[in-house]
């Protein structure tokens, strides 16, 4: 892991708050003495301000080259949150820009706090289903920070012709920053309850010194720190670079060379106790179950992408992606699982892990090509899109415990010491490495029938090699290893059939299915490969959407709505026949649904981006018979979201947005509920000139006491679970800059 202290003792986000303030100055001054240079007196031109970006909430089009139809003619529920609503929002982790998309859950302990993020989408686990920019990232890191990225697709439904293994509900993708014809400068300043401080830069500017070369850098820039709302002891700080250079942009051959270097340094976050989906009585949301000297996570993310375009003609196009990412992760957590079995009221004493750690690092390398063909065949007009990928994955672990005493030591429930005071014997405890390396072939077809008729068709194959090793440490030396391999292979396959009655309207059918190997989890949490799975064959899954969209008031208003339903038709589960294996397919899951939602403008002043899921799942088939018929874990029947602004005159903006998600179940071996909640938050903007405009939040507005991250377990009396309070009332004043 990389120091976290620089020279002379400062925290890097203050040289890189020290940075930005020179990048920012040096900019500023530079264009002010050119323009001064050119005429007197000086004249600026207008700016657009944040929050009032021509673009707005309505997007017409996926980033990846692999959606060649717009998103009104797509068969598939696509939802995408834009930049402009990630701004206005101030909306600073993935987890935050994801609460604006219903039908998603967070999960926690494991997958949380302790392994990054952990997204749950119509009911299944997206921990692998993530990408960047059309390339997957499934390394186990907290995706902390939005201030490299131009917006979020979330693509629900079975998808593994688009993204490979996993998608059982659906996947993310999130589009980076990249450099843009026209010079802009943008710098903004946060401070905030809580001890919020943030600063950006966002530098755009052609580079006419390479005349004739079409070259444009773009330079990101961040430093952030703040404690958390009703979390006292939560502390998180970090600091970030991406800077990206293209050359030829605005002509038919462009090559985008892109870095990304993210360094955060936070205390995590376990929750508190609960049991059966409710914190033990007691509990404050504000305790601390951890221990502030021991508890740590450092996390290190560095990518390098190279991106090139080659348009041959108006019929035929390239793309080449490569990317090599490195994330490097060290955890320190000491869960908030209790004991209070046997003792006086109010009263525990730790469970579970305590000073317990693991040391990460993801390696990945992976190429995609895309070459897109229009052409037409007899009175047909296709647009086929064919690909290929290859990528190699490396993952290490070390555990590690700093091997806390508690005996004899009673704590009371409603004040946790926060800090250990005994004494500790650090020692590295086991060591993991797997490797997961893929291949895959695609082809995806849309076919205009006629003017109101498209199918889409779509095929993917994929090769899939998995290998795992562990070993443990006994007395500072490893013992032996053991290994387990799995190799797969599998034809995900998608159609769709569009009808279009009018231009501005669609209705759509679509079937499509996705595979789970075994080995989909190596990478994202160092698991899924044993003697019981190695052997097995991918869990399979279906999806059929029925769906429509449409645009409204002159296309400024995109309007969709779809049911669908998921099947997972042979999950893996545990066997509870002592003749067979331990791990059998043979498990049934069912999801039923339906989607509402809206983007866009409903006046030019108005803006609104919504949605509702209903979600009714079912455990179909079990060897558990406790679990047949039970909801899945962590997944809400009813899920609402809402952002919406409104511009008055004289520069002033007003923003409301609420989430609302229903009760649902802690896990699948129990009815118990975890509480339902709503959460509202408010925006008030004002432009002062063109040249800057104030911007407050005011998240959590009614200071709601809630909980978006369950662990699905309803624990016991011996050793509680955990549930992660959202954070409270958090109130943000930023000045944003363009110039």
């Amino acid at each position: 892991m990389c120091d976290k202290r620089t020279l002379a003792g400062l925290p890097q986000r203050r040289l890189l708050a020290s940075a930005i303030g020179l990048v920012v100055a040096s900019w500023a001054g530079g264009s002010l003495a050119a323009q001064s240079a050119e005429r007197d007196p000086l004249e600026l031109g207008s700016v657009t301000v944040k929050g009032q970006q021509e673009e707005g909430y309505k997007v017409d089009q996926a980033s990846s080259p692999k959606y060649s139809a717009p998103l009104l003619d797509t068969p598939q529920t696509i939802t995408v949150i834009p930049e402009a609503m990630i701004q206005e929002q101030n909306a600073l982790s993935l987890r935050q820009v994801l609460s604006n998309v219903s039908g998603i859950t967070f999960a926690a302990g494991e997958g949380g706090g302790g392994l990054g993020d952990s997204i749950n989408i119509r009911g299944f686990s997206g921990n692998s289903s993530i990408q960047i920019d059309g390339l997957r990232d499934a390394a186990q890191t907290s995706r902390s920070d939005t201030f490299n990225l131009e917006s979020v697709e979330v693509i629900k439904g079975p998808n593994s012709v688009y993204g490979g293994a996993g998608t059982t509900g659906g996947s993310i993708n999130l589009v980076s920053k990249t450099p843009q014809a026209r010079a802009f400068n943008h710098a903004s300043i946060g401070v905030g309850t809580d001890h919020y401080q943030r600063l950006t830069a966002d530098i755009n500017q052609p580079l006419d010194a390479l005349e004739g070369a079409g070259a444009v850098f773009r330079l990101n820039l961040m430093g952030h720190q703040n404690d958390v709302a009703e979390r006292d002891q939560i502390d998180q700080e970090r600091w970030g670079i991406a800077p990206s250079l293209t050359f030829g942009i605005g002509t038919p051959t462009q090559l985008t060379l892109s870095y990304f270097r993210q360094s955060d340094q936070d205390l995590p976050d376990y929750g508190l106790p609960a049991r059966d989906g409710k914190v033990l009585a007691g509990v404050d949301r504000d305790n601390y179950y951890g221990f502030r000297n021991i508890d740590s996570e450092e996390t290190d993310t560095e990518t390098f992408t190279v991106k090139f375009d080659h348009a041959f003609n108006d019929q035929l196009s390239l793309q080449n992606l490569t990317r090599y990412s490195e994330v490097e992760r060290l955890t320190v957590v000491s869960a908030a699982h209790v004991n209070t079995n046997g003792l006086a009221a109010g009263q525990y004493v730790p469970a579970g892990p305590q000073g317990y750690g693991r040391d990460y690092s993801t390696k990945l390398a992976i190429n995609q090509t895309n070459l897109t063909w229009r052409f037409n065949t007899g009175g047909l007009a296709h647009t086929l899109v064919s690909g290929a990928e290859v990528s190699r994955e490396r993952y290490e672990r070390t555990n590690l415990t700093y091997g806390l005493d508690f005996t004899g030591q009673v704590f009371d429930l409603d004040n946790p010491p926060g800090y250990y005071a005994g004494t500790t014997n650090k020692r590295d405890t086991a060591r993991t490495s797997a490797d997961l390396d893929g291949r895959a072939l695609y082809l995806m077809d849309r076919i205009e029938l006629s003017e109101h008729w498209e199918v889409n068709g779509s095929l993917r194959y994929d090769h899939i090699e998995g290998t795992a090793r562990s070993a443990t440490i006994a007395s500072g030396v490893t013992g032996p290893y053991t290994r387990f391999a799995s190799t797969d292979e599998a034809l995900s396959s998608r159609l769709g059939l569009v009808y279009k009655p009018v231009r501005n309207g669609s209705i759509y059918l679509a079937w499509g299915n996705s595979f789970n190997p075994s080995a989909e989890d190596l990478v994202s949490r160092g698991a899924g490969l044993s003697a019981s799975t190695e052997n097995l064959d991918p869990e399979e899954n279906e999806t059929w959407e029925l769906g429509t969209k449409w645009e409204l008031f002159d296309q400024r208003l995109a309007l969709n709505a779809a049911l669908f339903r998921v099947t997972k038709s042979n999950g893996r589960i545990d066997s509870n026949d002592p003749l067979a294996d331990p791990v059998v397919l043979d498990g049934k899951q069912r999801v039923d649904g339906f989607e509402l939602g809206a983007s866009g403008k409903l006046t030019e002043q108005w803006q609104l981006f919504s949605n509702f899921t209903y979600l009714d799942s079912e455990i179909i088939k079990s060897d558990t018979p406790a679990e047949e018929g039970q909801a899945l874990a962590n997944t809400p029947p009813r899920s609402f979201s809402l952002w919406t602004t409104y511009d008055l005159p004289a520069g002033v903006q007003l923003g409301y947005g609420a989430q609302y998600v229903s009760q649902r179940n802690v896990s699948v071996a129990s009815t118990t509920k975890v509480p339902d909640y709503w959460v509202h938050s408010a925006m008030l903007g004002y432009r002062v000139s063109p040249q800057l405009d104030l911007q407050l939040n005011v998240r959590n507005l009614f200071n709601e006491e809630f909980y978006d991250r369950v662990r699905s377990n309803t624990g016991s009396a011996t050793r509680s679970s955990a549930l992660v309070p959202g954070e409270g009332r958090t109130a943000i004043l930023a000045a944003n800059f363009s110039f």
